[in-house]
Parts: C-alpha cells; sequence; structure tokens
C-alpha cells in the first residue's frame, strides 16, 4: 500500500502571508427594420433547437433542457437564495411560455441533481447545505454501528499560501496563485477519526480565518453558501488504501503502518468551476465508506 504521505502534504510552506493560526467617426444609422417586435420573456424555442459546432455533426436541446438551463442561471445567479422557494411549475411555465409538463421534467433533473429539494404540499426550494439531509451528501464515512452524525473539528493550520503546481492543476488555478490552506483532525465521539488538508481559491475565500472556522458551529459547507456565496453542488472523487505514516499516525493517536483510506476529492459550483481540493486520510476500524449508486 501507498504510504499516507503521498496523499497529504507534510507542510504548506510557500506561505505568501499566514492567516492567524488559530488560525471616432459615428456609424451610419443601420436600415429601419420591417417590423418592430417585442422581446419575448425569455429566450426559449418551443422545440428542439439545433446548436452548430464547427467541425461537427449538429446536437440538439430538449426544451426541457432549456428551461432547466434557464433555472440554473437563475439559481447561479443569485435570483433564489439557497434555502428559499422558487416560483411554482405554473408561474414558471407562464414565464418561460412552456408547458407545465415540460417545466416539471425541468425540475425533476435538477432535484435529481441536488441542486432543488421538493416538499410535499409546500413547493420546490433551492437546496442549501444547512439542510440535516446536505451533512451527509459529501461526508460518506459512516459508524458501523449507531447513528451517522457530524464529527468535531480541530484545526491545525490555517493559512494563506501561493497554490502548489499539483493543486492549481486540479483546481483550475495558476502555479502560484493564492490559496487558502486548511489541516483539521475531525473527531467522533471523542476519537480522532479523519485528519483532511483544504485547499481553497483565495479570491473566493478571501477573510477565511482560523478565527472564524473554529466560531462556525455548522458543516463547513454551510458557511461556505452563507458567508461566502459558494454552494457545492458536485464532487469528483479518488480513494485508495495507504498505510499511515508518522505524522498521520500521531495525529490519529495510532501505530505507524495502520491501514487508513485515502480520499482525494474536487468539488464544484454552479458552471463546473472547482472551487475546493480535499485530500482526506480515514481511519475505518470503527466506520465505513458508504455510498449508494442509483
Amino acid at each position: 500500500m501507498n504510504s499516507a504521505s503521498s496523499n497529504l502534504t507534510n507542510n504548506a510552506t510557500a506561505a505568501s502571508g499566514a492567516v492567524s493560526p488559530t488560525a471616432g467617426t459615428p456609424a451610419a444609422p443601420a436600415a429601419a427594420p420591417a417590423a418592430s417586435v417585442s422581446p419575448p420573456v425569455a429566450s426559449v424555442n418551443t422545440t428542439a433547437v439545433v446548436m452548430p459546432v464547427a467541425n461537427a455533426s449538429p446536437t440538439f436541446s430538449p426544451l426541457y433542457q432549456q428551461i432547466k438551463a434557464l433555472i440554473t442561471q437563475s439559481l447561479q445567479s443569485g435570483e433564489w437564495k439557497p434555502g428559499e422557494l422558487i416560483p411554482s411549475e405554473v408561474e414558471l411555465a407562464g414565464r418561460f411560455k412552456v408547458s407545465q409538463g415540460t417545466v416539471r421534467k425541468a425540475i425533476d433533473e435538477l432535484a435529481a441533481e441536488n441542486l432543488v429539494m421538493r416538499r410535499q404540499g409546500k413547493g420546490t426550494f433551492v437546496s442549501t447545505h444547512h439542510e440535516a439531509r446536505a451533512h451527509f451528501r459529501f461526508l460518506r464515512l459512516v459508524p458501523d454501528e449507531g447513528v451517522p452524525h457530524y464529527p468535531e473539528s480541530k484545526f491545525i493550520e490555517v493559512k494563506r499560501v501561493r497554490a502548489p503546481a499539483d493543486v492549481a492543476r486540479l483546481m483550475d488555478l495558476k502555479s502560484g496563485d493564492a490559496v487558502i490552506f486548511i489541516k483539521r483532525v475531525q473527531y467522533f465521539d471523542g476519537v480522532p477519526t479523519i485528519v483532511e488538508e483544504l485547499w481553497l481559491p483565495g479570491l473566493i475565500f478571501k477573510g477565511l480565518t482560523a478565527e472564524r472556522l473554529v466560531e462556525y458551529k455548522g458543516p463547513m459547507y454551510g458557511l461556505f453558501e452563507t458567508e461566502f456565496g459558494t454552494r457545492m453542488i458536485r464532487a469528483s472523487e479518488q480513494i485508495r488504501a495507504v498505510c499511515a505514516d508518522a505524522g498521520a499516525a500521531q495525529l490519529l493517536n495510532i501505530d505507524l503502518g495502520t491501514p487508513l483510506l485515502s480520499s482525494e476529492r474536487v468539488s464544484f459550483t454552479y458552471g463546473d468551476k472547482p472551487v475546493e481540493l480535499r485530500r482526506g486520510l480515514y481511519l475505518t476500524s470503527r466506520h465505513h465508506y458508504q455510498n449508494e449508486l442509483s
């Protein structure tokens, strides 16, 4: 098995500054149009649209996919905030000049992607990381016995550094761009179980400090959503087995060489923009990694 040190950097030393470790000529007028046309409420075709692509065969975008894209644009722009009720299917159908069934199909896909959440008898709401069920969407380590619950965190290091080349590549940044580096240990029932290192774009998360992380009692993604306007909507993750190196063994209070689960995750916000790189080491003597496939 690979060494844990190959998955977690031992030091983020290229710091550029540390956050408190507690953490011309007028153109000729155009010819008048033959007739004036009022602009539509929303740019939506009533039939499948052909999207021209250079040197490629035409592709077709079904009408409900166009509606889905328009609703997603409204979510991304903040027209409807996380946790807020969005307009009803009837209202959206009137807004986009399409059938209610078309809107329903678009919302079905958005709900399946966890961008919105339906509540029986209440309507459809923008999903938020503050929902109880959202706490475990990205945290897949659950106890072998008992009810899943959120761990407590102890922050080891929080500082602003220059992005290493591998971090910059995964986060679509330039090597040397500013990032926030966070290292923490997470405890389940007082037992150290997870060692994590996180990198966040310094421009987006400017002002994030160790003090703010310690003060905030909810899930970290809830803080990112509320105070930095960044919502994680999907993630790509790689998992492998490793042996605990000296650093991990000390932090997790385990023997050198103890088997650990190593994960590397890149989380994305709207527009498929990477906004977090997270590398973790998981002790699985009392927990297991759970994922539901559908």
